[in-house]
């Protein structure tokens, strides 16, 4: 089987990045539990707005990002019994590249560069399954999409969802 598994707030908590940098800037913490359905940019001040939404296009963003709780473990597993391949759309923030694949090195060095696809538009890769946060790369899969639950995401009804990577994992186990 073949499983393609996006990067950001799946495997990597970019939400946390925000809640840092916006501690940083503003001196006010947010946690998850503060943004239910929502992008963070949309709960902040609207004279905050454009900032937030300016911080995955700056330097550093992606780099150093808190690996999602039982991620490394369980993709280590998958890619023994699975065609695996990590697929992020960073080329959408021009300096996301080089942080997002030295990120894997770090994280997940057992994913071989040739199993990393970094484009413009999911929807051009194929696979049996994708694993991903975002709705407009799920809609368009024509394989089994499969939402990991996000802040922004709990609100999607229309997909399998995977609430941790150890449900993930207890899902792909019987699989062939």
């Amino acid at each position: 089987m073949r499983i393609l598994i996006d990067m950001d707030d799946v495997l990597a908590d970019a939400v946390e990045r925000f809640f840092e940098w916006y501690e940083r800037d503003f001196g006010i913490r947010y946690t998850k539990a503060d943004i239910p359905g929502k992008h963070f940019y949309q709960i902040v001040p609207d004279e905050h707005k454009q900032l937030v939404r300016s911080y995955p296009h700056q330097k550093g963003f992606f780099k150093d990002l808190p690996v999602i709780q039982d991620a490394k473990e369980t993709v280590e597993v998958l890619s023994r019994m699975h065609e695996l391949y990590i697929v992020s759309a960073a080329m959408e923030f021009k300096y996301s590249f080089t942080d997002k694949y030295e990120w894997l090195d770090e994280h997940f060095p057992f994913i071989h560069w040739k199993q990393r696809i970094f484009c413009g538009n999911k929807h051009l890769v194929k696979g049996d399954v994708l694993i991903d946060d975002h709705d407009f790369n799920l809609s368009v899969f024509p394989g089994r999409p499969i939402v990991f639950t996000a802040p922004h995401n709990i609100h999607y009804k229309e997909y399998e969802r995977m609430n941790t990577w150890l449900e993930a994992k207890n899902f792909f186990e019987g699989m062939p």
